[in-house]
Order: C-alpha cells, then structure tokens, then sequence
C-alpha cells in the first residue's frame, strides 16, 4: 500500500511536490462548496485498530461503532494520495447506493469504486460534474446527517454535519 509521510495538513500537501498543485486545487474545490464540512488531517487508524490505515485530508466528520462498542472517528469526503493517482472518497449514500455512482461518468474520473473516484490530474477533471456531486453530498447530509452517511456494516452513531 502507499503510505505519504505526514502528520500534518501541511505536510500533506508538501508529501509529492509533483501532484501538490492538484491536491491544492481539488481541496480549494471542495472547501469553497462545501464550507460546512471543516477540513482536517486524518492521520490513519494504527496497525492494531479499527479504521482506514491511510492518511488523508479529511472533510467533516463521523463516528462509527465496532463489535467491541469502541469508536471511530472518520471524514465524511476524504482526499487521499495513492501511488498513480488522488482519490476521493466519501462515506455518503443516497436512495441505498453510495452517492459517487450516481455520478459516474459526468466527473472526468480515470477510475471508480464504491463511494470513491480517482483522477491523475485536476485538469483532466470536470469541475462542473465534481461540484454538482460535491453539491450532492452537502444537500443528502442537510437532510439527513446520520442516516446519509455509511461505513461497511457499522453502525454511525454521530456526525459533524448534523451541527451544521
């Protein structure tokens, strides 16, 4: 897996100088449409804990309960580098499918998963598509802050964005 080298936000961004700018552009994308959802730095759940091992720069956030009743605390869009590629992530559903497929295809993306796309550049993007989805996940979250969001088959128990 790869794995940037980072304990901040700042150092995020600073952790591959060749994609930096359009790490920058995709968080000013997101911060300026969905000003509700406070950015953060996700520094990845340790190797003996529940939670996504990847670091990442978070947007809002929520907290789920495993089995063993602990809490995890999880951005609701995440900005993540991969080897190849950034990838954003989201943990938002709609009408019990993740939003991101209902935008399939309209966002310019090289690649799509469940409740992720990713992208080489931001340039090869359509902004337009990113922010209608992006638009979309604010508008679900309005209506149902907890309800909206999903992780695996655990149980969300809080969100930011219902203190919005």
């Amino acid at each position: 897996m790869f794995k940037v080298q980072a304990n901040s936000l700042d150092e995020y961004f600073d952790a591959d100088p060749a994609r930096k700018a359009d790490l920058q552009a995709m968080d000013a994308l997101i911060r300026k449409t969905v000003p509700g959802l406070k950015r953060w730095f996700y520094a990845g759940a340790p190797a003996d804990g529940p939670g996504m091992r990847m670091s990442l720069v978070g947007y809002g956030s929520f907290q789920y309960e495993v089995k063993s009743g602990q809490r995890v605390t999880c951005p609701i869009i995440g900005l993540a580098l991969q080897k190849n590629y950034i990838s954003l992530y989201t943990s938002v559903i709609k009408d019990g499918e993740p939003i991101t497929e209902r935008h399939k295809g309209a966002l310019g993306e090289l690649r799509s998963g469940r409740g992720n796309f990713s992208f080489v550049t931001f340039a090869k993007l359509n902004a337009s598509g990113v922010v209608d989805l992006l638009k979309d996940i604010d508008s679900t979250l309005r209506q149902d802050p907890i309800g909206a969001l999903e992780y695996s088959t655990y149980r969300i128990v809080s969100s930011s964005a219902a203190a919005r």
